[in-house]
């Protein structure tokens, strides 16, 4: 392959790649280990010859440059299993477009990897099981059943999401890059790779802390860094020899329209800035975690190792992809060393500006631009919206409920916190948004509905005037810490509210939990969680000046926007009708996301005005847009209303195309078919409604913008003075 369809980038390799000693035991052993398995000369798929110049055991020597002989042998052998299931199953399955028996083949792998050893495993029926079955066996004893549990999970991750890329050859379909992110960790691997990691420097991830923002950012940004570079290097073999579609140089060339050139260098910017994203969240986010879960510190040191072997990884993996193969290399820098990427060309003509590095563009921003009236573009939306009859005595009802709660004054001893008043609350006409949201709500349930939207809609605006413009994220925090005391998985609200956010949400949480069973109460109750921290992780980023990675940006913005939290109401009425299962299902969960990320970009195209001139934010993805490719507004704007259009493209492939397979692939029976043939009618009620609320308050205009930002005005014969404005009555 010397016909090269573009030119390797200038890398950022902030890590120096270094070499395990025990790289030829390690070959030995594994040519060895493939042979006992099958997996060579009469495999069909491969012949020595393929496995000695693809060089697994030099990738893992050097990405797992500090572990013993043993050690790297079973991790290269692991190695060997993953590629040549890879292959195996292409050759079987994709190239044949046999998804039946792709899928049978993916659940009697499944079956290998047991929880107690002492379950044994089924007789294997081809190379691919008999390999994982040894490793299984030869890799779990010394570890510990959460490790085991995530491990199988990343695993059987990998196998099952092979099913997504086939439904995609046979659609002869391009993903859409935000989708193309999500589902490339599952597909390729590294997150499988990353635990992997914790079995080779002997440090698990204390299960305390394993699922927390910080850990999933480091191992969705070491996942990404991975998965973009191998794109990079194998683009050649993946798109002009296999056919495939999951690969984001050409995703970005389809999406963008823009030459396969211009599409690399954009990709490698974005994998810059995920090598970035990941070393933000080492230096700022792991010490907190640290002190907040009052780790010791040998599981200090332990999380430590584990970045250090991620970092270790990447720096490897880059070198291997240079040496090997495999991968398109003939012409590439071997020099290694540090180095930014840089950009020649434009999207589409339109993106420039990317010599400047994107970090600094990042810090760089001026809040309270003026900028001007938000430009709506031509919105894509395919279902037409209804209203509940019940809007009119709902409009009354959340202004007395907000009184009632104290949301419409001052909080005690708070400074600034006159956040509302009964005029911004009858602008934003929350009740029209939970209107179109639920069309056919009770009065009841439309009065609940209208309620939740008027708490997080305003705990949203609450946290950056009060906390943000002190820049006082200890107080913001305990704020938040002490909430979940108000939502209760057993038993009644016993916590004494102090603030008008507690007061609303102790009601609430009485009002909306009290008919649940625990489980769903609890995923509730975490879908509200979810969103107040995500409050916080917003004023970080506001207290370092600091606009976010996009991909970072994107995926936190489903929490901010409070997506999980209402979407979570949509399911209330769907009580054990459904397996739990199929709502964490990857096709349920891309609808679910399409949705969310729908809502949310579309709140950003309203709300630019709002939050880059007259609040000063930074987090609203047109601005994301603008910093992260250097370009202007209208051109922001585009590539923005494009992804926001994809996103309800994509909601639309997975209602007709996905969600059926997934039905017939869990033998759901009819009820349970029916029931989530009416969540997609809800969440088509839950998009279209919210494009009606955002077309129709009075919340993102120029006009009541300017009001909502006036000044206060003191009360007759009131303090005056610094620190008085908690006694003064705001106009705006």
């Amino acid at each position: 392959m010397t016909d090269q369809p573009f030119e390797l980038p200038d890398f950022y390799l902030p890590y120096p790649a270094r070499l395990n000693p025990h790289v030829e035991e390690a070959r030995s052993h594994s040519r060895q280990w493939a042979h006992d398995m099958g997996m060579l000369e009469g495999s069909g798929i491969w012949v020595r010859r393929d496995l000695d110049s693809h060089d697994y055991a030099l990738l893992c020597a050097y990405t797992h440059p500090d572990c013993d002989a043993p050690t790297l042998g079973l991790i290269t052998d692991w190695y060997v299993w993953v590629f040549f299931f890879d292959d195996h199953f292409l050759e079987l399955y994709k190239r044949t477009g046999d998804r039946e028996g792709g899928r049978d083949h993916l659940e009697r792998l499944a079956a290998c990897m047991p929880m107690d050893l002492a379950d044994g495993f089924p007789e294997p029926a081809d190379p691919v099981a008999a390999g994982l079955a040894d490793l299984w066996a030869r890799t779990v004893p010394g570890r510990s059943r959460h490790w085991r549990a995530r491990f199988a999970e990343t695993t059987r991750n990998l196998l099952n999401e092979s099913l997504w890329e086939l439904s995609n050859i046979n659609a002869h379909r391009v993903p859409n890059p935000v989708e193309y992110i999500e589902m490339r960790r599952k597909v390729g691997g590294a997150p499988w790779s990353a635990a992997l990691v914790e079995h080779a420097v002997g440090a698990e991830v204390p299960e305390r802390v394993a699922g927390s923002r910080p850990m999933r950012v480091l191992r969705d940004t070491f996942s990404d860094g991975v998965h973009l570079r191998n794109d990079l290097f194998s683009y050649q073999r993946e798109v002009e020899d296999e056919g495939e579609l999951s690969n984001g140089v050409l995703v970005l060339e389809t999406f963008f329209g823009c030459t396969t050139q211009e599409a690399a260098d954009a990709v490698n910017d974005l994998l810059t800035s995920r090598l970035q994203q990941f070393e933000h969240t080492v230096a700022t986010e792991l010490g907190p975690l640290f002190v907040e879960h009052g780790l010791d510190p040998l599981s200090c040191a332990g999380v430590l190792a584990y970045v250090k072997g991620l970092q270790d990884w990447q720096a490897g993996g880059h070198e291997w992809h240079l040496r090997s193969s495999r991968y398109m290399n003939e012409r590439a820098d071997r020099g290694g060393g540090l180095g930014m990427g840089s950009v020649t060309g434009s999207i589409s003509g339109a993106i420039a500006g990317l010599l400047a590095p994107q970090r600094v563009r990042a810090r760089a921003h001026v809040p309270h631009q003026r900028v001007g009236p938000s430009v709506i573009p031509d919105l894509c939306m395919p279902f037409t919206p209804r209203l509940s009859p019940h809007l009119g005595a709902a409009r009354t009802n959340v202004v007395a409920w907000a009184h009632a709660m104290g949301i419409l004054e001052a909080q005690p001893g708070v400074a600034g916190s006159a956040v509302w008043d009964e005029e911004k609350l009858l602008d934003y006409d929350l009740p029209l948004c939970a209107a179109g949201i639920h069309p056919d709500a009770s009065p009841e349930q439309l009065d609940l509905s209208s309620a939740w939207l008027a708490w997080g809609t305003y705990g949203d605006d609450y946290f950056p005037v009060v906390y943000g413009r002190t820049r006082n994220l200890p107080a913001a925090k305990v704020a938040v810490d002490r909430l979940p005391a108000f939502m209760p998985i057993d038993g009644p609200v016993v916590a004494q509210p102090v603030t008008a956010l507690e007061r609303g949400l102790a009601d609430l949480w009485a009002r909306t939990a009290g008919p649940m069973r625990p489980a769903a109460r609890r995923a509730f109750r975490k879908a509200v969680e979810d969103m107040v921290r995500s409050w916080l992780w917003e004023l970080a980023n506001q207290i370092e000046h600091r606009v976010p990675d996009p991909v970072d940006y994107v995926e936190m913005r489903r929490m901010t926007f409070g997506s999980e939290l209402t979407m979570s109401l949509c399911r209330l009425a769907h009580g054990e009708r459904v397996p739990p299962e199929i709502y964490e299902s990857g096709p349920m969960r891309s609808l679910q996301n399409s949705a969310m990320d729908y809502a949310a970009l579309l709140n950003d195209v309203f709300s630019y005005q709002k939050e880059v001139e007259f609040e000063g934010e930074a987090h609203n993805v047109v601005l994301v847009v603008q910093t992260f490719f250097g370009c202007d507004y209208p051109t922001a704007l585009t590539v923005v209303n494009d992804l926001l259009t994809s996103r309800m493209r994509q909601f639309q492939h997975v209602a007709e195309h996905e969600l059926p397979v997934l039905y017939d692939d869990a033998r759901l029976d009819e009820e349970a078919r029916r029931v989530l043939r009416g969540y997609v009618e809800e969440l088509q009620n839950w998009m279209s409604g919210i494009l009606v609320w955002h077309r129709e308050c009075r919340r993102y205009d120029e006009a009541s913008l300017l009001r909502h930002h006036r000044p206060p005005r003191a009360l007759p014969g009131g303090p005056t003075g610094l620190g008085t404005s908690a006694a003064l009555v705001s106009r705006g």
